[in-house]
């Protein structure tokens, strides 16, 4: 049981959000254009999701750890490196094996419902490995956020309505925008908090080249990009009014944002990358209920 518990440390469900929220909408947006449900095939997509998700959770601990992002005295990861729970030779034989499974059921979901899936599953395959591993590493290279935002966003909408519809959809990418916006902020919230152990380490984020003056002042942008884009995706048909109800999760927002107000303060930060992951998931709920609205 304690080391089940230590490899679901490894994993970090709490971030499950980030591939959970796209696949719900992508799913709803489906539906919503007239395709039947398939559960089944819902079931397959949304597990094949999170378990490459959790890989690469697990591949980007072992290496910021080996290349000295991840410390005792930091505050990312999921500390079961850090704290010798796991060896790095296990969490990377981990991260692989899952990323084994999580490529086979997205092998055997593209048989049954279009081969054209295995761009999507591709795309995230190599997208999660590579966000920390060698020889790409973009997230050292100040390319994170931007590949998270189309691949947890619009990639990740798009292939779950792949999978109910069969074809793919230019409406569904778009109306992904709201979860991009959000998914991202995730990703910064962490990078932000993070500068000092970053900078040590000689790697490159966004949050290090804004700097912790200006780039506080994305984390905002993010957030009311996701909201704002509501109007714009409703005026369009996209997504219906209904959208709207995800105003009610503004109490999160704000919780949110008054941690990046005034002066630069990592303690303070601590908590804001599982405070903007409550909210996409909040917000992500109410936005694929609605979408299910005609």
């Amino acid at each position: 049981m304690t080391n089940f518990k230590v490899w679901w440390k490894a994993a970090r469900p709490f971030s499950w959000t980030a591939s959970l929220i796209p696949v719900v909408l992508g799913t709803a947006l489906a539906v919503r254009d007239g395709s039947p449900l398939n559960l089944f095939h819902f079931t397959i997509g949304l597990t094949s999701a999170v378990i490459l998700q959790a890989a690469t959770n697990m591949v980007s601990d072992y290496f910021d750890y080996i290349k000295g992002v991840d410390s005792a005295g930091s505050y990312g990861s999921s500390r079961v490196l850090v704290s010798g729970e796991l060896t790095p030779a296990q969490v990377y034989r981990g991260a692989l094996s899952l990323f084994g499974v999580g490529a086979a059921l997205g092998v055997w979901l593209a048989s049954a419902v279009g081969w054209s899936l295995l761009y999507f599953g591709l795309a995230a395959l190599l997208g999660g490995y590579f966000y920390c591993g060698d020889p790409l590493g973009y997230k050292y290279h100040a390319l994170g956020e931007l590949f998270v935002f189309l691949l947890m966003g619009p990639l990740m909408v798009g292939g779950a309505y792949f999978v109910q519809a069969g074809h793919i959809s230019s409406a569904a990418l778009v109306a992904a925008l709201p979860v991009g916006f959000l998914v991202t902020a995730i990703l910064y919230a962490n990078n932000l908090r993070d500068i000092a152990d970053d900078h040590q380490a000689g790697i490159k984020t966004l949050a290090i080249l804004l700097g912790p003056g200006r780039g506080v002042r994305l984390m905002p942008a993010l957030v009311w990009g996701a909201y704002l884009s509501l109007f714009p995706l409703g005026l369009a048909g996209l997504l219906p009014w209904a959208s709207l109800l995800a105003l009610a999760t503004l109490p999160l927002a704000w919780r949110l944002l008054k941690l990046f107000q005034g002066e630069y303060n990592r303690a303070k930060l601590a908590m804001a990358d599982v405070f903007t992951a409550q909210l996409h998931l909040a917000f992500g709920l109410l936005l694929a209920v609605t979408a299910f609205i005609r």
